[in-house]
């Protein structure tokens, strides 16, 4: 009878090559900021521990990832590092990806992982939701004007506020993307390259259909808001572009500059006044590309959250209630009953 052999065991780095390789890429098929987040955590994280353990990271073990090295860490990032507390939460987000393919990768060492998995993310205190007015939003879409690149950001805009859309979502548009006939949309990838189609207002495709005109070599895998060398526009240049437009807007909307207006803003405004239309907020889920609904519900505690600011700035009224008194022929009447 043939002695069962224990299967070794995969290394430290082996695992977290294959994370890498193998799971975050070919199975998980992340975006690349995705995988560059996570790589930064990881470097982060083995050059504490070769330095608090004394050891070269090709060294390290999943013995040596103790809870206690993980909050030291933690701790590291924050007072060290300056690290806010959601960037903490996110280092240990990817963390906790990693410990959980290599639970799978290396049963032996489960419970070693599971202990690790406990470490908790830490609570903070959510600023609330920054978004514009409709009559903020208006002056900030403006009139386009006459140049190439003033249409095609007058595009831009109406797409970020129409669609809701992340940044890398819009900028990845193709012309094949969007349907303008029938049921008018436009199909978004977002984030784990979930596929997403957000219906388009009548007057988004108007402009679609006039910057198309505009640019009648623009079809198939061509990007719908290109820069002038055909290619997608950069995420800094939405930005930066949303800038000037915001400068624009303060003409007509003095307050917007007392407002943070980031790509972002654009997404949780659409939200908003989706909410405020009445939109049930799964539908607002299933539009932004939320995976869970408990995401959208921070626009329902936004929205809730203002008006009782707008109740607060109410003046009671100032009356005094009174105790009801019939008068004395009433009273003679009812006791004549």
């Amino acid at each position: 009878m043939r002695n069962a052999t224990t299967p070794k065991s995969p290394s430290f780095a082996s695992m977290v090559q294959q994370f890498f390789t193998e799971y975050l890429v070919a199975q998980r098929a992340v975006s690349p900021r995705t995988v560059v987040c996570y790589r930064d955590a990881l470097m982060l994280f083995l050059d504490f521990a070769s330095r608090k353990l004394c050891k070269a990271p090709t060294s390290l073990r999943l013995v040596d990832i103790q809870p206690d090295l993980i909050l030291a860490f933690l701790d590291h990032l924050e007072r060290a590092r300056n690290n806010a507390v959601r960037s903490r939460n996110l280092r240990l987000t990817a963390l906790r990806a990693f410990l959980k393919f290599a639970g799978r990768r290396d049963v032996t060492s489960l419970h070693i992982v599971e202990r690790a998995l406990a470490v908790p993310m830490k609570r903070f205190e959510r600023r609330m939701l920054g978004f514009l007015t409709r009559e903020e939003m208006l002056a900030v879409l403006g009139q386009p004007g006459s140049s190439w690149s003033s249409q095609r950001d007058h595009l831009l805009l109406a797409m970020l506020y129409n669609t809701g859309a992340r940044v890398s979502e819009i900028i990845g548009v193709r012309v094949i993307d969007v349907v303008l006939e029938g049921a008018a949309c436009v199909h978004l990838q977002g984030k784990g390259r979930k596929q997403r189609s957000v219906p388009l207002w009548k007057t988004t495709i108007l402009e679609i259909r006039a910057w198309l005109r505009l640019n009648p070599t623009l079809r198939g895998e061509a990007a719908m808001l290109p820069n002038r060398d055909g290619h997608a526009m950069c995420r800094s240049s939405v930005a930066q572009r949303l800038r000037l437009a915001v400068v624009r807007a303060a003409d007509q909307q003095p307050s917007i500059l007392k407002k943070q207006v980031s790509p972002h803003t654009l997404r949780h405004t659409t939200a908003m006044h989706l909410l405020q239309s009445g939109v049930p907020f799964n539908v607002i889920a299933l539009w932004l590309g939320h995976e869970s609904t408990t995401t959208t519900h921070r626009y329902v505690e936004a929205d809730l959250a203002m008006k009782q600011k707008a109740l607060a700035r109410l003046e009671a009224p100032d009356t005094k209630m009174r105790r009801f008194r019939v008068p004395d022929s009433l009273m003679r009447f009812l006791q004549t009953l």
